[in-house]
């Protein structure tokens, strides 16, 4: 029953795929093990863990991170639904700085992402009453948040369609053409 980890489009984002048992019961799936994690070298701590039940198709969350010191890494999965999950490095010294990288998850196929500190995060949902749960290796810190927009051309994310459903607060987040704010901040804090 052991996990699969890739890295995702040359990034330090990672795909896990878990097997699965199946019996006339049903299927019995393990999610995580600190053990595994720690011989791929991800971190095995998640002192918080997220649920995001989302009512209505093409309702983005994002694109969402944390300045340093408070930077977390995501663990994302999907248990009801389908969603189309992205990662965008945010770190200005990096080799992949402002690329992304995106991958559908969803219910059935037993994967899920690994987004590291240092990238801004979101989804799409593509089906309505969609479940998704994340964990997060840090706390949530309310001033240490950031945000990029889903829609910035600088990045120009893919989506597999237009975001119908957006909150007010994820409309107004700056574009990455900030980037010397977003590169001075991430200096400033670490």
């Amino acid at each position: 029953m052991g996990m699969k980890f890739e890295k995702l489009g040359g990034t330090d984002v990672c795909v896990i795929s878990r097997n699965s048992f199946s019996d006339a019961r049903g299927s019995f799936t393990r999610v995580y093990c600190e053990a595994e994690f720690a011989e791929a070298g991800l971190p095995t701590h998640f002192p918080h863990i997220n649920f995001s039940d989302n009512v209505a198709p093409f309702t983005l969350r994002g694109m969402h991170f944390q300045y340093p010191p408070h930077e977390e890494g995501k663990m994302i999965f999907c248990v009801a639904g389908r969603i189309f999950d992205v990662a965008v490095d945010v770190r200005p010294e990096s080799s992949t700085y402002k690329q992304w990288v995106g991958l559908e998850l969803d219910a059935d196929n037993k994967q899920s992402l690994y987004v590291p500190a240092g990238f801004a995060h979101g989804f799409l949902t593509l089906e309505p009453h969609t479940r998704v749960i994340y964990m997060a290796t840090e706390p949530y810190k309310g001033g240490a948040e950031g945000g990029l927009r889903y829609d910035d051309p600088a990045i120009a994310i893919k989506w597999p369609a237009q975001p119908v459903t957006v909150s007010d607060k994820d409309l107004v987040w700056p574009c990455f053409d900030a980037a010397a704010h977003h590169a001075a901040k991430w200096g400033k804090q670490k």
